[in-house]
């Protein structure tokens, strides 16, 4: 399988700073993924759900650590579902959606 393409994945944590207020910090890493499009069931299941399916990344899956966030060639998307495939590999399904 093809990894050619670079994906960000962003881990969303929550920090008190000095007025004990709670703030989101984002950590960042590079990894080496497969970019496909969802099947068509997929992108109906989704959207039954509320959901607008976009991509599915597919990753090894020592790289994948819960991470919310991925960013694929400039665009940030949502991790709705993960799956573990065969072999070492996890599909990441993402979704387009405002605030991500």
């Amino acid at each position: 399988m093809d990894r050619s393409h670079v994906a960000q994945l962003i881990a969303v944590t929550c920090k008190q700073d000095a007025i004990a207020q709670q703030v989101k910090a984002e950590t960042a890493r590079e990894v080496f993924c497969h970019v496909a499009s969802v099947s068509a069931a997929e992108f109906f299941d989704a959207g039954r759900s509320g959901l607008r399916a976009a991509l599915k990344i597919t990753v090894f899956d020592a790289d994948y650590h819960g991470e919310s966030i991925a960013v694929v060639d400039g665009v940030r998307y949502g991790i709705y579902r993960t799956y573990r495939a065969k072999g070492e590999q996890v599909e990441l399904y993402l979704e387009e959606k405002a605030g991500v």
